[in-house]
């Protein structure tokens, strides 16, 4: 039994992290074991930047944060599987924004204060 050659990323976003393997297929997606008919262009928009929506099947795990940073960690991780699959990917990509970790994160909240900054209001008298 052989088994089919995959390409294998980690993206991560805020507190989400993706692992991704992208196989030669027919564009199937599957996320958590669930399979995504209508794929949001946000997650595969590095397959359409370099016109290979059609050629590949992805099965993506994720964990943590929210809807939209487990869609940028999903993007990421695909990003990088496409450059492991291909050097020359790397230069388009790269120029698109699509291999750069955004690594913004949430404050953490700090004692005697409301929100990470945001100080109970001064009242005079």
């Amino acid at each position: 039994m052989i088994k089919e050659k995959y390409f294998q990323a980690v993206g991560r976003r805020k507190r989400s992290s993706a692992l991704v393997k992208l196989s030669s297929g027919v564009g199937k997606l599957m996320i958590n074991k669930k399979e995504i008919e209508a794929p949001d262009n946000a997650i595969i928009l590095p397959l359409k930047l370099l016109g290979l929506e059609k050629k590949f099947d992805i099965v993506a795990q994720v964990k943590g944060g929210g809807i939209m940073s487990r869609k940028g960690a999903i993007c990421l991780a695909i990003a990088r599987a496409l450059v492991k699959k291909d050097e020359s990917n790397k230069s388009i990509l790269r120029k698109s924004g699509l291999l750069t970790r955004d690594q913004r994160e949430k404050e953490r909240k700090k004692p005697g204060l409301k929100r990470a900054r945001r100080a109970p209001q001064w009242k005079k008298r």
